[in-house]
């Protein structure tokens, strides 16, 4: 477990918490969707990429509760989305499957971030 005193955690925490701008349902709707076939559909648990399901089941978390995995999945997750975004974080219109991709880590790029 993270110790939830660390200023470095805290940090990482908010930065996710800002880039995931979609609710823990919204994105287990969307893993859903995207898992969705024209014969078949994913189990619930089993929806989305394996990185999709990692975001998913940290913003069910506490702080306290997150694992060194979890810190690890949080910071490729802030740094993919930054380095796509860059800094402005104002809703975009993109490619449908930028946008899609970005959606499957939890960050729609057409809503606002929250901060």
């Amino acid at each position: 477990m993270a110790d939830h005193r660390d200023p470095e955690l805290d940090d990482l925490w908010n930065e996710f918490h800002t880039v995931v701008n979609m609710t823990s349902r919204e994105l287990q709707d969307w893993l859903m969707t995207r898992s969705a076939g024209e014969d078949t559909e994913a189990l619930p648990d089993r929806a989305g990429t394996e990185n999709g399901r990692r975001v998913l089941d940290i913003l069910g978390k506490r702080r306290g509760d997150l694992t060194g995995d979890d810190l690890r999945v949080m910071r490729k997750v802030v740094d993919t989305v930054t380095a796509e975004r860059g800094v402005d974080m104002e809703p975009t219109a993109g490619q449908s499957n930028w946008r899609h991709r970005l959606m499957t880590l939890g960050h729609d790029p057409l809503k606002p971030v929250s901060t």
